[in-house]
């Protein structure tokens, strides 16, 4: 299929012959390898193999025969005779097809073609980069796993990040929108609020409610599968949260459930003293903090948030509701993970370290608490701009 769509290959290379319908065809304007030509040229062969195949693949790469696509996909419901369907691995190799040539530019109007759900880079590099969080590697990978497989969800998937400043709340959200997004946090379908930026003075409440409501509709119309972050979530004000509410609610609907797929994810330093304690008291037992688990540590963290749920904090009204599926908690990070930070941040810049650089970078950090000198106080979130004071 590939040697028919007459690719030129990489850039200093030989180009391949040129298919034999190119020449039937005429030549293929500079900058328009996938033109009207080629289009009509394609239609040929592969409408030959398989009328059906060709409609799906001209639907998903050109968007043209989609009416005709979907008016015998409703008739084909509608008939009580089963009919013949796509083999999976045949639709598998279109989608592929389809996702390869939307990698070279937008093939759509929604950000839709640009969505790759690699699920098990996401794991890869939580297990490679996130230092000292085994309870957020397991829990993330496993939400969104099970949320991207699940054929018709009922609900959007909502998680909260919990725990001090500088553990990986942020940066899980970021390596999140990489692996779901070919571009990432610049994605047309990722959207990230940050409480006191973007909403700073409670008198413009209103005004923010709307703007609010606008803006992740817009998200949401323009992506099937969209991601919404939420930092500083405990500063939210009550009625930002009433225009939140409605889009991680159940779907109204079986059609609306299979069209939306949206990801909210709240990152908030609630909590954070209840699971620095956890930890605390697990390493004076001896304990490994490998062993806390998750049953332990969510029991605690919903007493603390649904207490601060009574004394106002908009954003913990999410789980007296019901509407937070999975509380996620990062816990403290210690010495030596300090170390492995520093340590990705020399790699990050290609500078040279030495182990005795690493401890210089981890001595600079404060600990606490102040007989045990245990934590770090600011997580690893000033280790990248502590490396500069080592550069000749």
């Amino acid at each position: 299929l590939l040697l028919l769509l007459g690719g030129s290959g990489s850039p200093g290379t030989t180009p391949p012959p040129r298919a034999p319908w190119a020449e039937e065809q005429g030549a293929v304007p500079e900058g328009e390898p996938w033109g009207r030509v080629r289009y009509e040229a394609v239609k040929k062969h592969l409408g030959a193999l398989s009328k059906q195949y060709w409609q799906y693949l001209a639907c998903k790469v050109w968007q043209e025969g989609c009416e005709e696509e979907e008016k015998q996909q409703e008739e084909r419901e509608a008939s009580a005779v089963p009919g013949w369907g796509f083999p999976l691995v045949g639709q598998d190799y279109l989608e592929i097809l389809s996702a390869w040539y939307c990698s070279f530019g937008r093939c759509c109007e929604t950000g839709d073609c640009r969505i790759i759900n690699n699920i098990t880079g996401l794991e890869a590099d939580l297990s490679g980069q996130l230092h000292g969080q085994h309870l957020a590697k397991a829990v993330v990978v496993r939400a969104v796993r099970g949320f991207l497989q699940s054929p018709r969800p009922r609900k959007a998937l909502v998680l909260s990040f919990h725990g001090w400043s500088g553990t990986g709340k942020n940066f899980v959200a970021r390596m999140v929108a990489s692996h779901l997004y070919r571009d990432g946090m610049r994605s047309d379908c990722v959207r990230v609020f940050v409480s006191l930026l973007h909403f700073p003075h409670h008198n413009y409440v209103d005004s923010y409610k709307a703007q609010l409501q606008r803006q992740i509709s817009e998200t949401l119309q323009r992506c099937r599968q969209a991601l919404l972050i939420f930092d500083e979530a405990e500063k939210l004000h009550s009625n930002l949260l009433d225009a939140i509410k409605p889009f991680m609610a159940q779907h109204g609907s079986k059609g609306q459930a299979d069209q939306q797929r949206s990801i909210f994810i709240f990152l908030s330093n609630l909590g954070g003293n209840t699971i620095n304690e956890v930890a605390l008291d697990f390493w004076r037992a001896g304990r490994a903090r490998e062993e806390i688990s998750l049953e332990l540590l969510e029991q605690r963290l919903r007493l603390e948030l649904q207490e601060a749920a009574e004394n106002g904090y908009a954003h913990s009204q999410l789980l007296r509701e019901n509407l937070i599926d999975f509380l996620v908690p990062f816990l403290p990070l210690e010495y030596h993970h300090v170390k492995l930070c520093a340590r990705d941040a020399f790699l990050a810049r290609g500078l040279p370290y030495t182990e005795a650089t690493l401890d210089q970078v981890a001595q600079m950090m404060v600990f606490v608490p102040k007989e045990e000198k245990l934590f770090s106080a600011q997580g690893c979130k000033s280790v990248p701009q502590r490396i500069n004071y080592f550069l000749p």
